[in-house]
């Protein structure tokens, strides 16, 4: 049986964006398991004792299964190899990551993965991402997953939703990718075919 997850950064002894997962973690039981009792996941998290960046990992389907804690170090990406699936489904945060995988194992030399999905930008296998359009930044508007961050970011107006298309994106110079672990502006790269691959895989169902 597939599992889900809320992957929560602590940070100084503090819960970030504690809301947005609530919202989210109680929205995916609703939606999948019909429980309608809201679940404050700051009764089942000891942040107090973390002050270092933390990755708070908790494990659920109708109810919490496990909570575990590891102290997190901001990846190393300098580059991105696109990859192509029609077929990827990623709405909720969960714990099988098969396909994602996959695609993942296609990236050659790249650090990670941009995927995309019936010819519009999506996500890296673990980040949102927004591009710089030399006035706003721009996320996709169908990414695979609403990330924790990217909701945030679009209700303070950082970011903006937008359909992006692939052959479209040497338009924007930037690109940022973030999540519940990384914070706005920590991967920043430019946009060129040092930084985005020219290999594109194709993934079939």
């Amino acid at each position: 049986m597939c599992h889900y997850i809320e992957s929560i950064c602590i940070e100084k002894g503090q819960i970030q964006n504690l809301s947005f997962h609530n919202k989210r973690f109680n929205t995916t039981r609703k939606e999948l398991f019909g429980s309608s009792m809201f679940v404050n996941l700051e009764d089942f998290i000891n942040a107090e004792t973390h002050f270092e960046r933390t990755k708070c990992r908790v494990i659920y389907d109708q109810e919490i299964i496990d909570v575990s804690y590891q102290p997190y170090k901001l990846p190393s990406i300098n580059n991105l190899s696109l990859v192509f699936d029609n077929e990827i489904n990623y709405k909720y945060k969960s714990t099988d990551r098969n396909r994602i995988n996959q695609l993942f194992d296609l990236r050659n030399d790249a650090d990670d993965i941009l995927i995309v999905k019936n010819g519009l930008v999506t996500d890296t296998s673990f980040c949102n991402i927004a591009l710089w359009s030399g006035m706003e930044w721009e996320t996709p508007a169908k990414p695979l997953l609403k990330g924790t961050r990217r909701e945030q970011l679009l209700g303070d107006y950082t970011i903006k939703e937008r359909n992006i298309y692939l052959e479209d994106i040497y338009t924007y110079n930037r690109i940022r990718l973030f999540n519940a672990m990384i914070q706005f502006g920590e991967i920043d790269l430019m946009i060129n075919k040092f930084t985005l691959k020219n290999t594109i895989h194709i993934k079939t169902k």
